[in-house]
C-alpha cells in the first residue's frame, strides 16, 4: 500500500506529517497539505489546542519561512530531532539554533528531518512525507447521468394525457353548461304573487294602564251599596310626555315606607342586643349610617302612623331640640304637661385605637391585613367602654391570632402594657375570637400576631 502511493504520489516539495499523542494514545495525526505555519496552545485559534502550563496561549512550533520549515522550541520542552548530522537530543540543539528572545530557539529542519517533541503529558511526533494524490470531483456513473439526461417519451404521452383526460372531467362537473336555462322574469313574478298572498302582521298591543285607585278602610257602618263616584281625572302628561302613575301623596307615604323599613333593618343586623350594641361590639354597621337614619324623616316624629304621637307641630324628634313632643323633655321653660328646667350636655371621653402591620407566621392567610383592618372599629368601641369607668387609661395589646386550616380562629393570646383594665382585654380577644380568616395556604395552622395601641384624646 505504502508502495502504491508513493508510486501515484503527486510532485514538489514534501509536507509535514504530525501526530499528537496524550497518555500514550494518539489522539490526533494531520498532514498538512497546505504547507502552512503549524501552531500549538490553549487558543481555538491555534492549529492544535493543548492545555499545557509553560506553553503561551499561541506558540508557532513549526514556522514555515520560505520553501523549508523551522522547528521552534523552548528549555522546557524534551524529546529528539533526526537531523543530516545524527539524532540529536532538543537540549543539544541550542548550541546550533538561534536565539528569538525570551527563551526560544530556532533550529532548521530538512525533508529528511523527523522526530519527537514533548511538553509536558503531550508529545508531537513529525516527519516529512510527500503530498498525497490529488483527488479529482466525484461524479455520477455514465449510465446514471445518460439515463437523467434522456426523456422516457411514451410514459410522458401517457401521463400528460391522462392528467387532460381528469381536468376535463372536473371542470365538467363544476361547470353550468349542464344547467337548465333560468328565466328571471318568471321567477321575479312569483316571488311577488306570493308576498302579496302573505298575511296582514298582527297590530302591536299597547299596555292599558288601570287608574291608581285608593285603598279605603272599610267602616262597619258604611252601607252596603253607595252612589258612583265621579271618575277622578286623569294627570296631565309630563313634559317629556311620560305619565304620572303616582300621586304626590302615595309617593310621600311609599318614601316614609321604604325609610321606615330601612330603619327595621339596621335594627334586626344582628340576632344578639339592638343594632347600636352591634355597631359598638363588632363595626360590622358603619355609626354613619345610624347617623343618617336619626337624621331622616323615618326617625321617632311626633305626628304620623307610625310616630309615638307625642303632639306638636311634627317633624324629626331629636333630644335637646326645642318643640313639641320629646322635644319638650329638659327644656328651658315649662313644657306642656310637665315642670321646667334647664339642658346640660355631657361629653363622654374619647379615645383612639390604631392596629400596627399585622405578621403572619407558620404559613400564609391571604386577606390578613383586610381581616384585621375591620376590626379597628370594634377595638376603639371596647377601649370607649373602659374609659367610661377610667378616662385616663392607655396602652397597649400585643394579639396572637391562631387561624385554624378551615381560617376560622381556635384561639386568642393578649399581651398588655400600661393601665389597661382586664376588661379591655377581655373585649378585644373577644372582638378578634369573632373574626373569620381564609383559610391557610397549605392547609395547616397559620398565627397572625396584631399590635393594638390605645391613647386618649
Amino acid at each position: 500500500m505504502t508502495a502504491m502511493m508513493r508510486a501515484v504520489a503527486g510532485t514538489g516539495p514534501k509536507v509535514l506529517r504530525i501526530g499528537l499523542i496524550q497518555a500514550g494514545r494518539v489522539i490526533e495525526e494531520r498532514i498538512i497539505k497546505q504547507r502552512t505555519s503549524v501552531t500549538v496552545g490553549s487558543s481555538e485559534k491555534n492549529m492544535f489546542v493543548i492545555s499545557e502550563g509553560d506553553l503561551p496561549q499561541d506558540f508557532c512550533l513549526f514556522e514555515l519561512s520560505g520553501e523549508n520549515y523551522h522547528l521552534n522550541f523552548t528549555e522546557a520542552m524534551k524529546g529528539r530531532v533526526a537531523m543530516p548530522s545524527g539524532l540529536i537530543e532538543i537540549a543539544e540543539l541550542k548550541s546550533q539554533a538561534r536565539s528569538l528572545g525570551d527563551g526560544i530557539y530556532q533550529v532548521g529542519l530538512e525533508d529528511d528531518s523527523r522526530g519527537k517533541v514533548v511538553l509536558g503529558n503531550t508529545t508531537f511526533l513529525f516527519q516529512f512525507v510527500s503530498p498525497p494524490p490529488f483527488q479529482p470531483r466525484p461524479q455520477l456513473p455514465t449510465s446514471v447521468t445518460r439515463g437523467a439526461s434522456s426523456v422516457d417519451w411514451p410514459t410522458t404521452v401517457i401521463a400528460a394525457f391522462s392528467f387532460l383526460v381528469h381536468f376535463c372531467a372536473i371542470g365538467s362537473v363544476y361547470s353550468d353548461w349542464l344547467d337548465p336555462v333560468v328565466d328571471y322574469e318568471i321567477n321575479v313574478s312569483a316571488l311577488v304573487e306570493t308576498i302579496k298572498n302573505l298575511p296582514a302582521p298582527p297590530p302591536v298591543e299597547e299596555p292599558v294602564e288601570a287608574p291608581a285607585e285608593k285603598a279605603e278602610t272599610p267602616k262597619a257602618d258604611a252601607p252596603k251599596a253607595e252612589a258612583p263616584k265621579a271618575a277622578a281625572p286623569k294627570p296631565a302628561p309630563g313634559p317629556s310626555g311620560a305619565k304620572e302613575h303616582l300621586t304626590k301623596a302615595q309617593a310621600a307615604a311609599l318614601s316614609n315606607e321604604l325609610e321606615s323599613l330601612e330603619m327595621a333593618t339596621l335594627a334586626a343586623l344582628s340576632g344578639v342586643g339592638p343594632a347600636t350594641a352591634n355597631v359598638l361590639r363588632s363595626g360590622e354597621v358603619p355609626t354613619s349610617a345610624l347617623d343618617a337614619a336619626a337624621a331622616s324623616e323615618a326617625g321617632v316624629s311626633s305626628a304620623g302612623a307610625t310616630g309615638l304621637k307625642l303632639g306638636g307641630a311634627g317633624g324629626t324628634v331629636r333630644p335637646g331640640a326645642v318643640g313639641g313632643g320629646l322635644a319638650s323633655i329638659g327644656a328651658t321653660g315649662k313644657a306642656a304637661g310637665g315642670g321646667s328646667g334647664t339642658t346640660a350636655v355631657v361629653k363622654g371621653p374619647k379615645g383612639s385605637a390604631s392596629i400596627g402591620d399585622a405578621s403572619v407566621a407558620g404559613g400564609t392567610v391571604s386577606d390578613a391585613a383586610r381581616v384585621v383592618a375591620t376590626m379597628r372599629a370594634g377595638f376603639r368601641a371596647c377601649y370607649r367602654r373602659g374609659q367610661d369607668e377610667n378616662p385616663d387609661i392607655e396602652g397597649k395589646i400585643a394579639l396572637s391570632i391562631k387561624v385554624g386550616p378551615t381560617g376560622q380562629v381556635t384561639s386568642v393570646t393578649a399581651t398588655k402594657t400600661g393601665n389597661l383594665p382586664q376588661s379591655v382585654v377581655d373585649c378585644v380577644k373577644a372582638r378578634a375570637n369573632s373574626a373569620n380568616f381564609a383559610a391557610p395556604q397549605g392547609g395547616g395552622v397559620a398565627v397572625v400576631q396584631v399590635p393594638v395601641t390605645f391613647v386618649k384624646q
